[in-house]
């Protein structure tokens, strides 16, 4: 894939966004959104309603405006119903990067399982989006993909880590846009 877009999904390449712009972000609000009590107000009454707002105002406004935010479509894990998440994301490549922080809480988000047991999902910033296919990045590949987002999206995902107490490995998910990965080569071939 090529261009500004990944199936719809503005790029958000860390690699080549300046330091200093994160470090602004940080400032401007990442600090306060990265404390327990700030986390706690946005998970409570902004996350639940920032996905329909993003979808009435075509991804116009949003509330989480120190780090690029999208909206998860993903079915449920246990339930089958379609459940839909903004999560901050960034772009590796020709995939987007999800991390599965779950605010510094002890178990992993719901979503994560959602697209553990359904990888098949869609991604969208208002109106723009499409299809992608989920899986999780492991070894050095999820520790190079944390350290640049830690670096360059959010300070708060560090503080994060401490907060799981050695009790979970925070979980970073590679979305493949769907076509994609219906044109590559079976493994079994």
């Amino acid at each position: 894939m090529s261009g500004d877009t990944i199936n719809g999904i503005p790029r958000a390449d860390l690699r080549t966004q300046s330091r200093w712009k994160a470090t602004l972000r940080w400032w401007a609000g990442g600090q306060l959104g990265s404390t327990k009590a700030g986390l706690a107000v946005y998970r409570k009454l902004a996350a639940p309603i920032e996905a329909p707002i993003m979808k009435a105002t075509r991804g116009r406004v949003r509330f989480n405006v120190s780090v690029p935010t999208v909206v998860l479509t993903s079915i449920g894990a246990r339930s089958g119903v379609r459940r839909e998440t903004p999560l901050a994301y960034f772009t590796d490549g020709d995939d987007v990067i999800l991390i599965a922080s779950n605010y510094g809480r002890e178990r992993h988000p719901a979503w994560y399982h959602n697209l553990l047991a359904h990888p098949e999902c869609e991604l969208h910033i208002g109106p723009c989006g499409g299809p992608f296919v989920a899986r999780e990045v492991e070894g050095a590949d999820r520790d190079r993909l944390y350290t640049l987002a830690v670096e360059r999206v959010n300070k708060g995902w560090a503080r994060y880590e401490q907060w799981t107490n050695g009790i979970r490995t925070i979980p970073i998910m590679r979305l493949t846009p769907r076509a994609e990965v219906a044109n590559e080569p079976s493994q079994r071939d």
